[in-house]
């Protein structure tokens, strides 16, 4: 019974609680670096840093104003690609660090047993 009860334990609710953790981790990068807020805002300015128009025509400040919000807009969006670059990254590094979290989890028992045939083998 005890047997029984360890396998159910060691196979079946330990790996729910890692794989709810990874999840929770996955999670987490996407809210800590807001990959679905930065693809919304992809080409805003950036850090709002927008010139205003003037109110009578003046064609120079016209041009310096309208290449002005553009450098912030092209600076918003390289800044975005390096943050959600960053972002992407950490996710693929903790889905794998996951899958290898599980792997070992689970291979664990095999490894004691080799280990300890080997052991065994060694002493006699």
């Amino acid at each position: 019974m005890i047997v029984t009860q360890f396998l159910f334990w060691y196979f079946i609710e330990v790996p729910k609680k890692i794989l709810e953790g990874w999840k929770n981790f996955l999670k987490f990068n996407i809210e800590y670096f807001s990959i679905p807020v930065l693809f919304r805002t992809f080409f805003s300015h950036w850090r709002r840093y927008k010139w205003v128009y003037p109110r009578g025509f003046d064609f120079s400040a016209y041009i310096e104003i309208f290449f002005s919000n553009l450098i912030s807009r092209v600076l918003g969006m390289f800044m975005r690609i390096i943050l959600i670059s960053i972002g992407l990254l950490g996710q693929i590094f903790i889905t794998l660090a996951g899958i290898v979290a599980l792997t070992i989890w689970v291979l664990l028992p095999i490894f004691l047993i080799i280990g300890l045939f080997f052991s065994f083998k060694m002493i006699f």
